[in-house]
């Protein structure tokens, strides 16, 4: 395995700082990043992380060594980065590890227009020539290097997608988890006529009080006891670098991706009756029903978001949604956006007389496992052969990401981790005991095939 072949993922780079990524490192992307994008100039922000100075300004270095220009955006969140490669019509590279812990750092990378960099979109080709560079010397740094403060543009860019009209001093707690929501959060809310509390605010990339990782629902434990001591309408749950949000209703209980997806999709729908709304396939099956029963059309995709933004762009695709939090829109670079999430679920909320768990008791029709990961040899391996099972049982199965199977009254989904050696399995089913049943099913076909296949 070379150095790169260690941070170099489906969609990013990532890895341990310094041990598995290096300021050495992310000069040798910074030149082959330039090289790649054939552009006057490459924007870079950062999140809270420590060594996020450090590895921006390498990589910085090596983008000027090959004369082309870098425009510093400073501390920033992802989906910030994304509208400043829309707005100003350049690439960029977004230095983050996400939800990962403190020791991690890595990049996300997109061309002008926020138009994803992933491993078929040029990251291969970028991994490969960021290889060759380590060995060969780099020249004279001489583009030039300037900042630049875009945050006022974009609290109007976000701030325009809902009816500022509308929307009435709902109580809000967000748990920023001393990650860039605490950048996002006052920025886009002060503006607004919210009565907003938030958890951890400060920008802290040791993550001193919870991993910034709201999937995991012991991350929700402190944002759900304020929301029931405060009486909040809402709960908000950022991840590290605010690009994706999770959702807890005023009984302090968590929103899965998948209905948070649905609420949205019917809003958007609202404003654009009879587009197009893309949805992944570990999304509840509620979501293309609503879609259908709005007017719209349901398009199913794979899981990640260079995938989605591509399909987005061949759709014309106002919305898509993925059950891991992420949320794509069309007006915003076809980029996700946690917080225009959260304003377009607060402007629905605005607009009602109801609670947040009143809108969404029309879209609770299934119970999902949620993601379940299990450890095993050989991922890909694995999903063959349960491939092979299900074929000679006659049960209907696709292979677009992973397994899908569908039994008519339940479905699952398995699919190799795109970054460890997991099976990722999804299940859904009419009531809880039924998924939890078809959960030890499906566990059950794992732990035997992982066994006897690999």
């Amino acid at each position: 395995m070379t150095r790169m072949d260690q941070v170099f993922k489906a969609y990013d780079v990532r890895g341990i700082v310094p041990e598995q990524l290096d300021a050495a490192m992310c000069r040798a992307i910074g030149r082959a990043m330039a090289r790649f994008a054939q552009a006057p100039r490459i924007l870079i922000a950062r999140d809270m992380r420590d060594s996020g100075t450090a590895l921006s300004a390498a990589f910085s270095d090596g983008v000027r060594s090959e004369g082309v220009d870098v425009t510093d955006l400073g501390l920033a969140s992802t989906d910030f980065l994304y509208f400043a490669a829309g707005h100003l019509g350049a690439p960029g590279a977004m230095f983050t590890a996400s939800h990962n812990p403190a020791q991690y750092n890595g990049m996300k990378l997109c061309l002008s227009g926020a138009r994803p960099i992933g491993r078929d979109t040029g990251l291969a080709e970028i991994e490969a020539m960021a290889e060759k560079l380590l060995d060969e010397p780099m020249g004279p740094v001489t583009g030039e290097l300037s900042q630049r403060d875009l945050l006022p543009e974009w609290a109007d860019h976000v701030i325009s997608f809902v009816d500022q009209g509308c929307l009435r001093p709902l109580k809000i707690v967000a748990d920023t988890a001393n990650g860039m929501g605490g950048l996002v959060v006052p920025t886009i809310f002060s503006r607004l006529p919210f009565s907003v509390d938030i958890l951890f605010p400060e920008l802290d990339g040791s993550f001193p009080n919870h991993p910034a990782d709201p999937i995991q629902p012991e991350n929700l434990v402190d944002l759900k006891r304020a929301v029931l001591e405060q009486g909040a309408d809402i709960g908000l749950a950022f991840d590290g670098d605010a690009d994706r949000i999770f959702l807890v209703d005023e009984k302090a209980q968590p929103v899965s991706g998948s209905l948070t997806t649905a609420l949205v999709a019917a809003s958007m729908l609202r404003k654009h009756p009879g587009e197009t709304i893309l949805y992944n396939l570990i999304c509840s099956h509620v979501v293309p029903e609503v879609v259908t029963e709005m007017g719209g059309t349901a398009v199913r995709t794979q899981v990640g978001h260079s995938i989605i933004k591509q399909v987005m762009a061949e759709t014309g695709a106002v919305f898509g949604g993925e059950h891991s939090g992420h949320y794509y829109f069309r007006d915003n670079f076809r980029a996700d956006s946690g917080v225009i999430t959260a304003l377009l679920v607060l402007e629905l909320l605005s607009q009602s007389d109801h609670t947040l768990s009143e809108l969404l008791r029309p879209y609770q029709r299934y119970s999902d496992s949620g993601e379940i990961n299990t450890d095993v040899p050989s991922p890909a391996a694995t999903v063959d052969a349960i491939a092979g099972h299900e074929r000679d049982a006659g049960a209907s199965i696709d292979m677009l990401d992973g397994l899908t199977v569908d039994h008519g009254d339940w479905w699952y989904n398995v699919r190799p981790s795109n970054t460890e050696p997991l099976l990722r399995l999804n299940v859904e089913a009419k009531t809880p005991e039924l998924c939890a049943a078809h959960v030890a099913d499906v566990r059950d076909l794992i732990a035997v095939y992982a066994t006897s296949k690999t």
